[in-house]
């Protein structure tokens, strides 16, 4: 009777070994090729060369190896067809029953930073998705494995008696993600060295970082993905979690918001509190104690079970003022053996350590899942459109003017329709997601109270009446910025002029949906 036949060649050889060795002691031949061959005959594991089943050598620097009738019949013969198995008999091909394979490190090789196109295209495999399509296509017939995590599970199965059809069956499946996955890994790689930014067909691919409790909310289910194939420095895949309960889904969200703005101030220490995805209060100063304590103050009743990010080390004094209230998350480069002994006193919060927090975001693309598609863009990593023009009689004094750059590093990251107004490097009233401007920037003057007055104003896009100017100067407000466009420019020029309030234009609108 003919022994059963294994196949195996991977790249790889965590637990292969093993697996062979029990596949033999249960009385199977081991086929495999090149490099694990030599590691099974280093341990002393019996198995057969590929070439010596194909009478072929490897060739063309191994680039060929298992491309051959004697192998693929082997796999892809369907047992309970008889015509299938007389063919077999008739061309001297003996059945394959296991097929495990892993490839070539395509995704470690791109992922180098001194990798080269060519070192790129050699760590291409070939031969081995082919193995595994074939295996898993023929998955009633042939337990085919690509994760190294499943031998052991494979080898209980076979002592016990055999592996179920089910069992094989999410073998099968786990082949062709993996296979997607590889290829598509591949697609953009070679899309991104073409230049190609916008193909015809869209190829992501995105490994699983965790499974959630739940989404948006407790009915919905969820997990979070990270992005393959470039590295994670400042964003929130990058994060490394030093206390608290798991990431939820919103908190991912929020936290991708907080770290979106942080960024915007690298030069000097900056806090940012945000609630529901927009930044209710951002405050900067000389030291991180005092940005935090004007980003507290900008609104001390949104900031309440929010998230905090700030990018300098947290220290104890700061920490003290953080311990004051509840807040979800803290994000931080670093925190001081002190601060974390403060912080950690708090069961629930979630203390998030990102030592590259300041590290723009760069070619990530922005997707938004719409049903039956999806949009893609650049991210919005740009700030003005060119030189600001002052267009009004008088033009912004330079605190002014440090100040309006200031609210727009921050409107270009609130939900339109957005106003932000800011005085002494923090904000001090924003008005998030409305369906008109005049109303966030009623929201906004109404959160700032008396704070208002001696402010600044940045509106993400242009004023299509005069009417938010007239509400701006009735609050106390002294200069505005916006990106300017609308055919009724004048209209609030005029009134800009008539108040004696200094506007500015920025030539580039910051729209946020």
């Amino acid at each position: 009777m003919q022994k059963p036949r294994a196949l195996l060649s991977v790249s790889d050889k965590a637990g292969i070994v093993e697996f062979a060795r029990g596949l033999s002691e249960l009385g199977y031949e081991i086929l495999s090729t090149g490099g694990t061959a030599r590691t099974l005959a280093a341990a002393s594991v019996p198995c057969t060369e590929v070439s010596d089943v194909t009478g072929f050598p490897e060739c063309l620097d191994g680039r060929v190896k298992t491309l051959h009738p004697a192998v693929h019949a082997g796999i892809l013969a369907m047992r309970d067809k008889p015509e299938h198995m007389q063919q077999l008999h008739d061309l001297g091909i003996v059945p394959i029953d296991v097929v495990a394979i892993n490839l070539y490190p395509f995704k470690e090789t791109i992922l180098r930073p001194d990798v080269t196109l060519e070192e790129a295209i050699e760590n291409i495999d070939i031969g081995g998705p082919t193995m595994l399509r074939a295996a898993a296509k023929n998955w009633q017939d042939v337990c085919v494995v690509v994760d190294p995590a499943d031998y052991g599970t494979i080898l209980d199965a076979l002592r016990a008696g055999t592996i179920t059809r089910q069992q094989k069956f999410l073998l099968s499946q786990k082949v062709f993600e993996h296979t997607a996955h590889y290829d598509a890994l591949i697609a953009r790689y070679l899309a991104h060295k073409a230049g190609v930014e916008y193909p015809p067909t869209l190829t992501f691919t995105f490994e699983k970082a965790q499974d959630l409790r739940y989404g948006e909310n407790p009915h919905q289910t969820a997990a979070f993905y990270r992005e393959v194939g470039r590295g994670f420095d400042g964003t929130v895949a990058g994060v490394h979690q030093l206390h608290g309960k798991e990431l939820s889904y919103n908190n991912i969200g929020d936290l991708d918001g907080a770290l979106s703005v942080i960024k915007e101030f690298p030069d000097t220490p900056c806090a940012v509190a945000v609630k529901h995805a927009n930044p209710c209060g951002v405050g900067t100063g000389e030291t991180l104690f005092e940005a935090y304590q004007r980003a507290y103050e900008a609104d001390p009743v949104s900031i309440f079970g929010g998230i905090v990010a700030l990018n300098r080390t947290v220290d104890a004094r700061t920490a003290e003022e953080l311990a004051k209230i509840f807040l979800e998350i803290i994000v931080a480069p670093a925190f001081t053996r002190e601060a974390l002994e403060i912080l950690e006193r708090k069961k629930n919060i979630r203390l998030l350590e990102l030592p590259h927090i300041n590290t723009p975001n760069g070619a990530w693309r922005d997707m938004k899942k719409v049903a039956g598609g999806l949009l893609v863009q650049d991210l919005d990593t740009k700030l003005l459109g060119g030189e600001l023009k002052t267009v009004t009689r008088r033009a912004p004094t330079n605190e002014e003017m440090q100040q309006l750059l200031f609210a727009w590093r921050v409107v270009k990251h609130v939900k339109s329709n957005a106003i932000v107004l800011a005085k002494d490097s923090c904000t001090v009233g924003v008005g998030p997601g409305q369906t008109n401007r005049i109303t966030a920037l009623e929201l906004a003057i109404r959160y700032g109270g008396d704070r208002v007055r001696g402010s600044v104003m940045a509106s993400d896009a242009f004023f299509p009446f005069d009417d938010c100017v007239k509400a701006a100067h009735e609050a106390g407000v002294t200069a505005i910025i916006q990106p300017g466009g609308s055919i009724r420019d004048e209209d609030s020029i005029r009134a800009c002029d008539e108040y004696g309030i200094a506007m500015v234009f920025t030539g580039m609108r910051h729209f946020r949906h």
